[in-house]
């Protein structure tokens, strides 16, 4: 996946696809970033990490524009979102992570919200990259609750 991702930054670069470089750039920056930072190999799952994080940094802005009434910015933003969602893996459905949250919750035997850390520990590796964490979390905890 890292691999594809160099490439498609070359071959934006090729064929003068502006927008694709420039989302393609600024998620490099902070794929080296993170590397640096963290002191960590830049690898598949960092890679997943990273663009998961820049997307739910656009989505948070896509709201922001759609508040304030800029329609182009939205666009831009939802453009730049298509771009990055290459770099995840497939998507689970609302389904998928309701079935691994129930088998989460009865294989510790969750009861309480004070059960909730164990559950998202069998949860987080599960989805993590593949579905909106904070909307994971809240499924579970009106499970618990």
């Amino acid at each position: 996946m890292v691999e594809k991702f160099m490439n498609d930054i070359k071959e934006a670069m090729k064929s003068g696809d502006k927008e694709t470089l420039s989302v393609l750039r600024m998620a490099k920056g902070s794929l080296d970033k993170e590397r640096i930072d963290k002191k960590r190999e830049v690898n598949d799952e960092l890679l997943i990490e990273v663009v998961a994080k820049e997307i739910k940094t656009r989505n948070e802005s896509i709201k922001e524009f759609e508040k304030g009434g800029r329609q182009d910015l939205v666009e831009k933003t939802q453009n730049e979102v298509e771009v990055l969602k290459k770099y995840l893996p497939e998507q689970l459905s609302e389904e998928e992570v309701d079935k691994i949250v129930e088998e989460a919750i009865s294989e510790v035997k969750a009861e309480t919200m004070k059960d909730m850390g164990k559950v998202m520990g069998i949860v987080t590796p599960k989805v993590k990259g593949r579905f909106d964490m904070s909307l994971v979390s809240a499924k579970i905890k009106a499970k618990l609750s």
